[in-house]
């Protein structure tokens, strides 16, 4: 039996992901055993920062957080589209106040920040948005791979590993509780 086996994370996708941000961890969650709910911002397919594509299972409109049991928000230039979306910030906010696990990687914070759940929060991300995340209200860390509270963060590609060692760690964890 695979560790994830029954549980369902929903992973955000929208165009211009970081193709391997999105794709690595919606493999390794699989392997896992988990179902993997791709939630875009419509049903059409979207194109990555590299040219891989991804087809959402779902709407944003469609999904209520009660049916996830974790969430993924992969960076690239999605999370800008995303962040802009009120159905993804409520999907990301109920996920959070629910104390259920959510993996952030890269640009992914600024959807997190968008939900108004950074606040006191020690993140790391992309380069890019670390005074975005400041003044959000985080206390900013450049590491590869950590978690505060129910949150998994990662930096960038290069730290999939470690980000993916911390989220299914996280979403085992919370499975035996």
């Amino acid at each position: 039996m695979a560790r994830l086996d029954g549980k369902t994370i929903g992973v955000f996708v929208a165009e211009g992901f970081e193709d391997l941000e999105f794709w690595v961890p919606v493999m390794r969650l699989r392997e896992e055993g988990a179902r993997t709910l791709v939630i875009g911002l419509s049903h059409d397919k979207v194109t990555a920062k590299h040219c891989l594509t991804a087809t959402p299972d779902v709407a944003a409109s469609e999904v209520n957080a009660a049916q996830l049991d974790g969430l993924v928000i992969p960076g690239g230039w999605a999370p800008d589209k995303l962040r802009r979306s009120a159905d993804v910030v409520r999907i990301t906010r109920e996920t959070h106040a629910a104390h259920k696990i959510i993996g952030v990687i890269c640009h992914g914070g600024w959807v997190a920040a968008s939900a108004d759940i950074v606040q006191g929060m020690r993140v790391t991300g992309s380069r890019g948005i670390r005074d975005d995340m400041v003044n959000a209200g985080a206390t900013w860390a450049d590491e590869p791979a950590f978690r505060s509270g129910n949150v998994v963060w990662g930096r960038v590609v290069e730290d999939i590993p470690d980000f993916l060692r911390e989220l299914v760690a996280a979403l085992v964890e919370q499975t035996h509780r």
